[in-house]
């Protein structure tokens, strides 16, 4: 019996959202399953990235079109058009069907920076279909996309080393 897949949120102020949701990708490819990993804003030069390309290039597919920039103020028609191409990929990979995992890095920070709506997350949402996982991570998960999930994770940050001036270190933080 085949299983239908689910909609997993990982959410909250703490360190860690993308580094769960990086592990399950890792759980995943060890198991022999196709994960198609896209990021918002960021520019794909974290660790877990590298890792993943290198270990499984045949089963392990990235898109990520962001600069990498802090967005204030309404964002720069550049960066709107940077996170619709994302957002077209993520349906592109859910309407193939040939991935086991599909992953919406920064999926929150790319709406509550102006970049997507509510409506485009709940939309996404809707186009996973079969057994497909979805996984979507970001601080700030609007009530209806929590609502809509089956899998919600809070991530609370309780103490940082980044406020007492600790730099974010590569292979720790990215």
């Amino acid at each position: 019996m085949k299983q239908e897949g689910k909609i997993h949120v990982y959410t909250g102020d703490g360190k860690g959202k993308t580094t769960a949701a990086a592990g399950l990708c890792a759980r995943a490819l060890g198991a022999g399953l196709r994960v198609f990993f896209a990021q918002f804003m960021k520019d794909g030069s974290s660790s877990e990235i590298a890792f993943f390309r290198q270990s499984a290039p045949e089963r392990f597919h990235y898109f990520c079109r962001g600069s990498g920039k802090f967005i204030t103020g309404t964002p720069a028609k550049e960066e709107i058009e940077r996170a619709e191409r994302t957002l077209e990929a993520l349906y592109s990979a859910l309407e193939t069907g040939s991935f086991n995992l599909v992953f919406a890095d920064e999926i929150f920070g790319a709406m509550h920076a102006g970049l997507l709506t509510e409506q485009d997350v709940l939309a996404l949402m809707n186009a996973r279909a079969g057994a497909t996982e979805l996984i979507l991570t970001g601080r700030n998960a609007p009530p209806a996309v929590l609502e809509r999930a089956d899998l919600v994770s809070e991530i609370v940050c309780r103490r940082h080393y980044y406020t007492r001036g600790r730099p974010a270190l590569k292979g720790i933080e990215f």
